[in-house]
């Protein structure tokens, strides 16, 4: 079991504050918009065990600082890996893309999501959540993997199958294609819409509305919710993990002395 004490100014990756067992975590970087990188792959999943593990959380939110939930959004052509990576680095972007989704999804609370603006990373991380707003500003597309020469299997290729449909969640990844929240909303995706000033303050709505709920009742519809999306991960997250770094082998090797 952990405290919040303990991992309350751990990550440099999240801001937490909790009132009355909700915890909010929002992400960013020096307190602007979260820039996707080697620093939240590597917290985020500690960030999501530490959390899962203090039995003194009961609802949890996740949003994002700024204009933007994550980013930066790649450019289309240029590659997320110009050069082949160190096998060092390998496993550890396949140790850190299994915990991270897996940590996540074993938080056994409910967990909603506020998106404050554009995910250009890693938007499967808030599509997990059981209750998912999104600000009218919010926009969601993968422009970290195939657009940018990087095979999307680090869970892309779980998520946005399952939430689209398999032939328009191939069509999502392969094109770079770009939902705005209003389309999102209309595919389902997304639970709610709401102005950019309303999103948090409807997040905390909900949360509180949960926390009068019991705690067993809480904790055991989280656990049924999220039993097949784990499997999903147990079954498919692994192997597109290796999948991506595979591909990468055919990126020439990095200048001698690089990384």
């Amino acid at each position: 079991m952990s405290a919040l004490t303990d991992y309350q100014n751990k990550y440099q990756s999240a801001r937490l504050e909790r009132r009355n067992g909700i915890l909010q975590v929002t992400l960013h970087t020096a307190g602007q918009s979260l820039r996707w990188g080697f620093l939240p792959h590597g917290e985020l999943p500690e960030l999501f065990h530490d959390i899962g593990a203090d039995r003194d959380n009961r609802v949890v939110i996740l949003t994002g600082t700024g204009a933007e939930f994550s980013g930066p959004r790649a450019t289309p052509g240029t590659s997320s890996f110009p050069s082949r990576p160190t096998i060092e680095r390998i496993d550890r972007i396949h140790w850190e893309g299994r915990h991270l989704l897996m940590n996540l999804l074993n938080i056994e609370v409910p967990v909603i999501s506020a998106i404050n603006g554009p995910a250009w990373r890693h938007s499967e991380i808030p599509l997990l959540c059981d209750i998912v707003l999104a600000a009218e500003t919010a926009q969601f597309q993968d422009s970290a993997h195939f657009m940018s020469e990087v095979v999307p299997g680090d869970g892309m290729h779980i998520v946005y199958p399952l939430l689209l449909g398999i032939n328009r969640g191939r069509y999502f990844l392969m094109t770079g294609q770009t939902l705005d929240a209003a389309e999102a909303h209309r595919l389902g995706i997304v639970a709610e819409v709401l102005a950019p000033d309303k999103l948090l303050t409807r997040a905390w709505e909900l949360a509180e509305d949960l926390t009068k709920k019991s705690t067993l009742l809480l904790r055991y519809t989280r656990l049924l919710f999220t039993e097949h999306l784990r499997r999903q991960m147990h079954e498919l997250l692994g192997y597109g993990l290796a999948m991506e770094s595979l591909a990468l082998l055919e990126k020439p090797e990095a200048p001698a002395g690089g990384h």
